[in-house]
């Protein structure tokens, strides 16, 4: 019998050498396994707004199928245009300022491959998301990381070591508030200081700001948006996915000046060109009614307040979690392992998963901190709590 001739694979090269599995999808994959409380991945357990899905049916049924503009319905736009107004004073044109994007994820990629040359610079403040250095490389940018400050009070930017990181080929200066994965938040006095950093130059600024309506204790979410000199150079970043419980459905949103969305537009045309017809028609209808997004921080306050009331009970020590949906806590009255020896361990024996906080540093910086994330029904954060006031 003759055998089939053998055509070997060509070695391809990797754009991305140092990276493999994303963390999240690991623990999620552990927690699966081992029937663990799922803390681990930044989603909500529980269903969103019934309104919503029937939104999508009907924009179905109305014939929303095909492609829409390439940069988004243009009443989702608006829709936007007019939230950010009233939100934060700022006036963007929704013709030529705003486009709508598969995602934060996508947003960002987009904004760092329009924008990022070979050999520039990118002040990346650590713990950081972990797309950031990533898109950073294939751009074939060189990212410079900053830590953050790590005290008793918790995480904050020490802005002196990003003025001291800035060179002449610095080109961009990410940022992200409420922030993944701390908990921390900006304020004013923050955003002024990166306008002083930035004055005067040709650095941009990317804000991250998906968990911007996640801001607790009758604090106000300090949006880029909000502090004019600071728009005029930025691109900021927003998640419907977050904000109305569909992570799903990847949809999002970029608001920067037109002198810079001519140019985010022509990366975003071809890297996805355009995004989900329906869902567009179903949240620009759903956005008529800002109640949703405004009563959220209450609705994310009350979780995360019965989360840390159940946590104090523990052994864990918990640091702030001023924004977002997060809650990093110590465990060093419980183990000595390294934090993501310890992560796997939590999966593993107590059942319930976590995020090591290391996994968001270039270099894996190891703090003894772990990440929960309590965007959960509260029958789920009872069942995680009880087994971790248990270790």
């Amino acid at each position: 019998m003759t055998q089939p001739a053998i055509h070997p694979t060509p070695h391809l090269r990797s754009r991305l050498p140092a990276v493999g599995t994303t963390v999240f999808a690991t623990m999620s994959a552990l927690a699966a396994e081992h029937h663990a409380v799922n803390l681990g991945q930044g989603f909500p357990d529980f269903h969103c707004d019934p309104a919503l899905p029937a939104l999508v049916s009907g924009a179905m049924a109305a014939g929303h199928n095909q492609y829409p503009p390439m940069p988004g319905v243009p009443l989702l736009r608006q829709a936007v245009a007019a939230k950010i107004a009233s939100l934060y004073g700022q006036q963007y044109d929704p013709a030529s300022e705003i486009t709508i994007t598969s995602g934060a994820s996508q947003a960002l990629m987009t904004a760092i491959l329009c924008c990022v040359h070979p050999g520039d610079e990118v002040i990346v403040i650590e713990p950081a998301y972990d797309l950031y250095l990533p898109a950073v490389a294939l751009a074939g940018g060189v990212a410079v990381p900053v830590a953050m400050q790590l005290d008793e009070a918790g995480y904050s930017v020490a802005w002196e070591r990003v003025a001291a990181a800035v060179t002449p080929r610095t080109r961009l200066i990410i940022i992200n508030s409420p922030h993944n994965p701390t908990g921390a938040i900006l304020r004013d006095a923050d955003l002024d200081a990166l306008a002083a950093i930035v004055r005067g130059s040709d650095m941009l600024v990317l804000s991250d700001e998906v968990y911007e309506h996640m801001v607790f204790d009758g604090a106000a979410h300090a949006s880029v948006c909000r502090h004019a000199e600071l728009a005029a150079r930025a691109f900021v970043v927003s998640s419907f996915g977050k904000t109305y419980h569909v992570t799903g459905w990847k949809v999002g949103y970029v608001a920067a000046p037109a002198a810079l969305m001519a140019e985010y537009r022509k990366v975003h045309q071809y890297n996805v060109f355009t995004v989900t017809s329906p869902m567009q028609h179903a949240i620009a209808h759903y956005m008529t009614d800002p109640a949703p997004y405004l009563e959220l921080p209450a609705f994310y306050q009350a979780k995360r307040d019965l989360f840390r009331a159940g946590l104090a009970a523990s052994r864990f020590t918990l640091l702030p979690s001023d924004g977002s949906y997060f809650q990093c806590v110590r465990y060093h009255a419980i183990s000595a392992l390294p934090e993501s020896e310890f992560a796997r361990w939590l999966t593993i024996h107590a059942g319930v998963a976590a995020i090591p906080v290391s996994a968001f540093h270039h270099d894996g910086h190891d703090s003894g901190i772990v990440r929960f994330c309590f965007a959960k029904q509260d029958a789920t954060l009872r069942q995680a709590l009880e087994r971790l006031a248990a270790l």
